[in-house]
């Protein structure tokens, strides 16, 4: 027997959880087959095999956390383990501990899903293999899963895979951040009538922020007690989905159009719908921009995740009474709200980065 161990997916992940197994024991595999989902941290990964053979056994199942360099399936030596496909030789994939059945098993290993609708299953503890597809060639969909889950019995789940994440971080921002908030209005009157691309207002907005103050873009190291300020600006965009919070990074910001930021997000905003982003793109941003006004709320106390120091916050845009040069009218006001860490950033520094997103916001163009 040999074992397959977990390899090295690089960056820095030291474990992953397993979504989906794609093969059984007894089934012949060969070089770059998909033989596992993985899910690290908020990105779906498929695991190839590193060479043809029979699988002898798998060591880990459905929902376990297997570190890195730990053992995933052994391959059968000998003879046997490097045979060819041979037509009634390959045996339906089933899942370990499942009993043979009368007729074609249905499994995980065998059932029709994208990485999406398998992660999507993994996070409402849906078995696959028991739901009837509804998709192109007996394909299950996400509208199969939500099905499902609607309809098994309530009980409590354990947390899984970016849910779990989500909460993992949660509990670490919680213990290391000292947060303060400071919230004020955005007369965007000049130029909001509801067809802008918003967010790359947002985005440039954040730019001169930084530019104004530069101590909202920095990383704080509790350990050492010590702040670097980044060169660039590399701004995480928070993104809601059903499988929890996403923040894929868009890098150096500063330096690019907007045409190229509008191109990243759309290419961000799919990526998290199909699980598709890779680890490196939901890494290391500097600061972090969450327009959740997109959905609802005007302001929030919003949660830093260290070693950042900011995230900006945008409520839902209402029309107010303000004063003007011809007396009372109504105006497009933007709800702001900055959050920061008060171990690294003071109160001034905090309301000068504010004060030049304003002056920003509040530009005709």
């Amino acid at each position: 027997m040999s074992t397959f161990a977990l390899p090295d997916l690089g960056e820095g992940l030291r474990e992953a959880e397993i979504v989906a197994w794609h093969v059984a024991e007894g089934d012949h595999v060969v070089v770059d087959q998909p033989l596992l989902s993985v899910e690290t941290e908020k990105a779906v990964v498929e695991i190839p095999s590193p060479r043809s053979g029979h699988v002898a056994r798998l060591l880990a199942r459905d929902g376990e956390h297997v570190a890195v360099g730990g053992p995933l399936l052994e391959f059968e030596e000998g003879p046997h383990a490097e045979t060819g496909t041979v037509v009634g030789e390959l045996a339906q994939a089933r899942a370990p501990g499942v009993p043979a059945q009368a007729g074609p098993p249905v499994s995980p290993g065998t059932v029709r899903a994208t990485p999406a609708v398998r992660a999507r299953a993994h996070a409402l503890a849906v078995d696959l293999a028991t739901i009837a597809p509804s998709g192109p060639a007996r394909t299950v969909t996400l509208a199969d899963v939500e099905k499902a889950a609607a309809a098994s019995t309530e009980r409590p789940q354990a947390l899984r895979g970016a849910r779990r994440a989500m909460a993992a971080n949660m509990i670490r921002a919680a213990r290391d951040v000292v947060p303060a908030t400071v919230h004020d209005d955005a007369d965007v009157e000049p130029w909001f009538t509801g067809s802008e691309d918003v967010t790359l207002r947002l985005i440039r907005a954040v730019i001169a922020g930084c530019a104004a103050e530069p101590a909202l873009n920095a990383s704080f190291a509790s350990e050492s007690l010590s702040l670097r300020h980044n060169a660039s600006i590399d701004l995480g965009l928070a993104i809601d989905s059903p499988d929890g919070l996403f923040v894929p990074v868009l890098r150096d910001v500063a330096r690019s159009s907007p045409d190229t930021w509008r191109r990243q997000i759309d290419a961000a905003k799919q990526g998290v719908k199909e699980r598709s982003l890779k680890p490196s793109e939901l890494r290391g941003p500097t600061v972090t921009l969450s327009n959740f006004g997109t959905l609802g709320g005007q302001y929030a106390a919003l949660v830093i995740m260290p070693p950042q120091v900011a995230i900006l916050g945008v409520g839902r845009a209402r029309e107010r009474a303000v004063r003007a040069d011809s007396g009372i009218a109504m105006h497009r006001l933007l709800p702001l709200s900055l959050t920061f860490d008060h171990r690294a950033v003071t109160g001034g520094e905090a309301a000068r980065f504010l004060r030049a997103i304003i002056a920003d916001l509040e530009k005709a163009s």
